[in-house]
């Protein structure tokens, strides 16, 4: 039963309050104001206590990196068939590759779009951008946009500097990016829409070069066209692929480039001796597939994939019905023979997904493809064809190692029970305890600042803008099934074994029950929960 003092005051939430925090949510406005602040001053200071408290509990429940996360329920033991992007899945390449990207780029700038010479002085920064950034095309502006349109700010970048808070806000008019101007939801620009998103791991080197050219024309006030260098930059990017040039690089340096080969052998191997078919679809050229995986499996790598698909031009392949197939010899000429079968350990160009359906009947959910480009490798797939689709995110291993320090537990632990105190204390609006309030304000927001800056300085985690999923985020838990930071993850895993998601309570939802946690997500080795069947 209440007492006359809870009678009077109220309940000021339908939340659950902490035990240490009701006393406080329902103190009665009536009191002095040094009584007040005195008040919320040890509110604050038992929240914090209790805080502490729970730290060294959650400090052991600590994310294995080489968890494999379900966003939707997924049993390996329906699947028959896998399927492989190359590069980032089963060639994983080492931070070299960007430097030469970005290198080769810029001088084509230099020597065949004329250029200033002075670009030359700058080298790729490797630790500048993120995948998934927003580039407005024609105010030449880097961000990071929410899963709701809302630009980050302190994450707006012209060249290598940052733009003021106020400045973003007048040219948005607010932080909200329209709809209109954004690409669609399957990442396609169209006429219009300025707003050009970075999704894959290739376009780090291509953010960074925009960020640098545009960096030098402003030091040195050079007028120019956004819309213009935009294109230059792109097409310079796409000429270090299209002229083959990054692909002798790597052909001929190949131990410099390519890493973890072994554990994409062992996952091939796994699969191949359970008697599960594969297949490869990459848009990268036979003579540089062929010289990688010679690297990673072996001359024989060929007799693992029942079907090979080379210059595949995704995402246009999942869409386009007119390409045909067309096999390739060891020697590397074309045939133009009609293709009636795909054949294992033939090498086959271009085609299209729907005559891929068509010759080998692999439809549906028995299916699971593995990519790095969440639009073009995983998009179309999950949501025209009903394949699973497995994302693979090599960023998670950084940041799940960071979300697992100390600092960020200890962090992180405080600023979501201070948002939970200004939630409660709010209601307290004499001028003597909003002063208290807003410095707690201003100390969530120097924490939310660090917790940003602990993952990327310039631009925070690819996964969230504080406390909402990023753009990124929200496309990554609509087309892929499961996520991981590499191939080499299924190897902790039996092929029976089924991927349940968190239930995590909707806003509405009271958190009845205790917090889930992903099969060995925690830090219990992978060899206590897994089953060991006669077929590993």
């Amino acid at each position: 039963m209440l007492g006359s003092h809870e009678r009077k005051c109220g309940l000021v939430s339908q939340r659950e309050i902490p035990v240490g925090q009701v006393t406080a949510a329902n103190m009665c406005t009536n009191s002095t104001s040094d009584d007040k602040i005195s008040w919320l001053w040890s509110v604050y200071n038992e929240t914090k206590k209790q805080t502490q408290d729970l730290i060294p509990v959650i400090s052991n429940n600590f994310v294995n990196p080489d968890t494999i996360f379900a966003n939707n329920e997924m049993s390996l033991q329906d699947i028959e068939i896998y399927g492989f992007d190359y590069d980032y899945t089963l060639a994983f390449y080492s931070s070299h590759l960007h430097t030469l990207i970005f290198n080769i780029a810029r001088d084509i700038l230099i020597e065949e779009h004329r250029y200033p010479e002075g670009l030359r002085k700058y080298e790729y920064i490797p630790n500048f951008v993120i995948r998934g950034l927003h580039y407005d095309v024609q105010k030449a502006l880097l961000m990071k946009i929410d899963a709701f349109h809302y630009i980050q700010l302190g994450t707006v970048y012209r060249g290598l500097n940052p733009v003021p808070d106020k400045e973003v806000s007048a040219m948005y008019e607010g932080s909200h990016v329209p709809l209109e101007i954004m690409s669609d939801f399957y990442g396609k620009s169209s006429h219009g829409q300025t707003m050009k998103q970075f999704m894959d791991i290739f376009s780090l080197p291509e953010m960074t070069l925009l960020s640098c050219v545009n960096d030098y024309f402003m030091k040195h006030n050079i007028d120019y066209e956004p819309v213009h260098l935009y294109k230059d930059v792109k097409e310079a990017i796409g000429d270090v692929h299209v002229r083959g040039i990054m692909y002798r690089a790597v052909e001929a340096d190949i131990e410099k480039y390519i890493c973890y080969g072994e554990q994409t052998h062992a996952v091939l191997k796994k699969l191949s001796r359970t008697g599960k078919k594969m297949f490869l679809i990459t848009n990268s050229p036979f003579d540089f597939v062929d010289r990688g995986m010679n690297y990673i499996v072996g001359k024989d790598w060929r007799d693992l994939f029942d079907v090979i698909i080379v210059q595949a031009d995704k995402p246009g392949f999942f869409n386009d019905r007119r390409k045909p197939f067309r096999r390739v010899t060891d020697k590397g000429i074309l045939l133009w023979d009609r293709i009636h079968h795909l054949e294992k350990g033939q090498i086959y160009k271009q085609g299209n997904l729907y005559e891929f359906l068509r010759l080998t009947g692999w439809r549906g959910s028995k299916v699971l493809y593995f990519g790095d480009h969440i639009y073009s490798d995983l998009a179309d797939l999950t949501l025209k064809h009903g394949w699973r689709t497995g994302a693979i995110i090599p960023e998670l291993r950084k940041e799940i190692k960071i979300m697992n320090a100390e600092e960020y537990v200890h962090t992180m632990t405080w600023l979501q029970a201070l948002t939970g105190l200004l939630e409660q204390m709010q209601v307290h609006r004499d001028s003597e305890s909003q002063t208290v309030i807003q410095q707690w304000i201003d100390e969530r927001e120097d924490m939310r600042l660090r917790t940003k800056d602990i993952f990327n300085a310039q631009f925070g985690s690819l996964f969230r803008t504080y406390h909402n999923p990023t753009y990124f985020s929200r496309r990554l838990s609509r087309f892929a099934d499961i996520y991981m930071a590499s191939l080499s993850c299924l190897l902790n895993y039996d092929l029976q074994h089924t991927f349940y998601p968190r239930r995590t309570p909707l806003q509405h939802e009271s958190p009845i029950w205790p917090e889930q946690t992903s099969a060995g997500a925690m830090n219990i080795p992978f060899q206590s929960h897994r089953i060991k069947t006669g077929s590993e």
